[in-house]
């Protein structure tokens, strides 16, 4: 898959200089968008500090990604994040340790967003690491997903219900619009975020400061990523921004993913997977409530496999160690000879070996042309650890799948019930009992 990218930054209309900082290296496939923060000045120097701080240590780390590819084990993806992480930890001990050399640069800060793409030939993946609210934008398919977590103490309000989400004409927005709750360079150490995503074909990436995504909505994202020329797309964004008021600086890389060189339509092609992975977790019932990053998050646990006609997932009794979601095929769910019912695409069973340890229940026996996603419960403990509001919405739809079987469960055995005292009935009129 080729690449094409393209950049531009504004000075806006409200402010005299230009604090935002963006670095594009070519061979590294590494792009970054740094808004900096702090008087004199201060904040274009700490910008300028991260991204070339974070270049740096990148480079040194070349050998590690150019080893990286997508189907061979021989470098993680966690190494990748872990080098990325590191390098944003680099700048913040540099502009801080700047910032205490030079006292009227003190409290001096700047956000950090970081994209890699790393990988080979069609097999490519994304890794961002993130602080601040600057922000990562995917598009694919005509919709727009923020693949990062605004910093801030909007995005604070927002989540404690204290501020709707595009409410800019609130006392709060206003009071708060660039208020960050972690930045790098203010402190000696910040907390990273980082993330790794599967890159398909079509897909559109842009990485911006919050002088341009103030003035975005997801609906019209798509077709500004899309059109004309990628080297006049980060201009257009700007002119936007510039147009509904410029009130900070405009910063905006713009990256494109030409077609695959394979065909997409290929039954084991990777692209194909990784998209119907997210296809399949979106409809599941599980899942549903999942942002499209947690959503990135739980498809980057799973593991697509194969089974053949007949093949046992599993036998009664045995110890559950995972669930599976059907993405091709169908499922028999067996006790004993009985089969007890069928499932099919999308559809989902073992879900319970996430939160318990118990013996299986029932026998899993895989029907022709078989295609499932597994998650296993320590991958799934993991996630509910690092991502708690993640893990109130999966726990939550867990939960209400369950009531919604125990409800079936019980209507069942009532009618059963029911049927049962109808028979003796008939039995004593008919001998008189």
């Amino acid at each position: 898959m080729e690449l094409s990218f393209a950049a531009a930054t504004d000075v806006g209309r409200q402010r005299t200089h230009n604090e935002d900082n963006f670095l594009i290296d070519k061979k590294l496939r590494l792009f970054m968008v740094a808004d900096g923060m702090g008087g004199h000045a201060a904040g274009e120097i700490a910008s300028s500090i991260a991204v070339h701080e974070i270049r740096d240590a990148v480079n040194a780390k070349r050998d590690i990604i150019e080893r990286y590819r997508v189907d061979n084990p021989a470098v993680q993806p966690y190494e990748i994040l872990q080098i990325l992480e590191n390098a944003v930890s680099a700048a913040c001990a540099a502009i801080h340790a700047r910032a205490q050399a030079e006292p009227e640069k003190r409290g001096m800060g700047t956000t950090s967003t970081v994209l890699l793409i790393a990988g080979h030939g069609d097999h490519l993946r994304g890794f961002i690491a993130h602080v601040g609210d600057s922000r990562v934008y995917l598009s694919r398919k005509a919709e727009s997903h923020i693949l990062t977590e605004d910093h801030s103490l909007i995005n604070e309000l927002i989540k404690k219900g204290k501020l709707e989400r595009g409410d800019t004409e609130s006392a709060n927005y206003r009071k708060y619009k660039n208020a960050v709750t972690r930045a790098v360079g203010i402190y000696n150490s910040v907390a990273v975020d980082t993330i790794d995503f599967d890159i398909l074909p079509g897909d559109a990436l842009m990485l911006c400061s919050d002088g341009l995504h103030a003035y975005l909505t997801p609906e019209e994202l798509p077709a500004l990523l899309a059109e004309g020329e990628v080297k006049e797309a980060p201009k257009r964004l700007i002119e936007l921004a510039n147009r509904g008021g410029g009130h900070d600086n405009i910063t905006s890389i713009v990256v494109r993913i030409g077609p695959s060189a394979t065909r997409i339509d290929a039954p084991e092609n990777q692209t194909t997977v990784a998209s119907l992975k997210l296809e399949v977790l979106k409809g599941s019932q599980l899942f549903k409530y999942l942002s499209y990053k947690e959503l990135v998050r739980v498809s980057n646990i799973t593991s697509a496999i194969v089974a053949q006609p007949g093949q046992v997932l599993f036998t009664e009794g045995q110890p559950g160690q995972s669930m599976y979601i059907v993405i091709a095929g169908s499922v028999r769910l067996c006790k004993g000879a009985a089969t007890v019912t069928e499932l099919g695409v999308g559809e989902h069973f073992g879900e319970m070996s996430l939160v318990d340890r118990a013996a299986r229940s029932l026998t899993a026996i895989a029907g022709d042309s078989t295609r499932l996603l597994e998650i296993e419960r320590k991958d799934f403990f993991e996630i509910v650890r690092r991502e708690p509001q993640a893990a109130v919405k999966m726990l939550w739809s867990l939960v209400s799948v369950l009531g919604t079987r125990l409800r079936k469960t019980t209507n069942e055995l009532g009618e059963a019930l029911n049927d049962r005292d109808a028979n003796d009935t008939v039995a004593d009129v008919l001998f008189g009992e």
